[in-house]
């Protein structure tokens, strides 16, 4: 009779094949030869496809697919540096070299940081300052109402949460009594700082920033205002000279970044001239390596345009570069 099948834990003895037998009655497959496909091999000309245990494992597969095909199409296109015919590179190479005859390095004040950008299409809103209630009156005469009352010392600049801003100050009384109840709460006008600002259109608060890396280079960044980049580190780079594509993907960046785009029914603000913004201040670092930082904040982006509400600009003599730029990856 047949041989009995194995119980369990004991091995089956192998039976020895018969030369002479068929070979689909043997059990020892034959060696495959030098051009045989493997049985489970597929067709030629076919792919497996991939199988997951889970519906999310094949969602982020195809996700990290999509994101590297995007990279690819980036990298075959990777944008331009635009031009603008209105940037003064010439002058602001003489302003920059004027201002560095005084020293090695130096922040510049609020007039020369205006002029340097204002070379390049950066504007900047005036901020007058206000030591005394008649000087805050008088400044808003000269910029016109509305207005708004800043204080700019160290501890309450750029913090509205902590009540130091005093917004859309419509008359002269108005911006007496914001100018009472500042220095009744924080302290008197030589602790505070005040200055008095035309008001800019509402919007996003963001901040722009470039700096010198010194492994990178000079590196462009941006981020929302406040605790979004302070606290929560939220910000985007890119190396300088920034192109169009560049400027684009860096605004869409960061986590905070649908804010910029109509979240929850707000209005959508406008991206490309908070883009070029970028632009110019990467041409700015480009062309004058003796700029090693530029910080642009508040930079109010409205639904039409951006105000640049605070500026400052640092220069040094420029750091010596012992390699060839930006680095790339080649393309395949």
């Amino acid at each position: 009779g047949p041989d009995p099948a194995p119980r369990t834990g004991e091995r089956a003895e192998p039976r020895p094949v018969d030369e002479g037998a068929p070979a689909d009655d043997k059990d020892a497959p034959a060696p495959p030869s030098g051009d045989a496909r493997p049985d489970d091999a597929p067709p030629e000309g076919t792919h497996p496809l991939p199988a997951y245990p889970a519906a999310e494992r094949a969602v982020r597969a195809l996700a990290q697919a999509v994101a590297y095909g995007q990279w690819r199409r980036d990298a075959a296109d990777p944008g331009k540096v635009p031009e603008y015919e209105d940037i003064d590179e010439r002058g602001a190479a003489t302003l920059i070299d004027g201002l560095l005859a005084r020293g090695q390095g130096l922040s510049l004040t609020t007039d020369a940081t205006c002029e340097l950008l204002a070379a390049y299409g950066v504007h900047v809103h005036r901020a007058l300052p206000a030591p005394t209630p008649d000087a805050a009156a008088e400044a808003a005469r000269a910029l016109g109402h509305p207005v708004a009352l800043k204080a700019t010392a160290p501890h309450l600049r750029h913090r509205a949460d902590l009540g130091g801003v005093r917004l859309d100050l419509a008359d002269e009384e108005q911006l007496r009594r914001a100018y009472a109840e500042l220095t009744e709460l924080f302290g008197s006008p030589e602790e505070l700082r005040p200055v008095v600002q035309r008001m800019a259109p509402r919007g996003v608060d963001t901040v722009v920033r470039a700096v010198i890396d010194p492994a990178a280079g000079a590196v462009l960044s941006f981020g929302l205002a406040g605790a979004a980049s302070q606290l929560l580190g939220d910000m985007a780079h890119r190396l300088i000279p920034v192109t169009d594509r560049d400027a684009t993907s860096l605004v869409r960046s960061i986590r905070t970044a649908p804010l910029l785009f109509g979240w929850r029914g707000s209005a959508p603000v406008d991206t490309p001239a908070l883009e070029e913004l970028m632009l110019r201040v990467s041409r700015l670092v480009h062309d004058h390596p003796e700029v090693v930082a530029v910080t642009l904040e508040p930079v109010v982006v409205a639904p039409h345009g951006v105000s640049v509400l605070g500026a400052s600009v640092r220069l040094a003599p420029p750091p010596a570069r012992d390699d060839l730029g930006p680095r790339t990856l080649p393309a395949y």
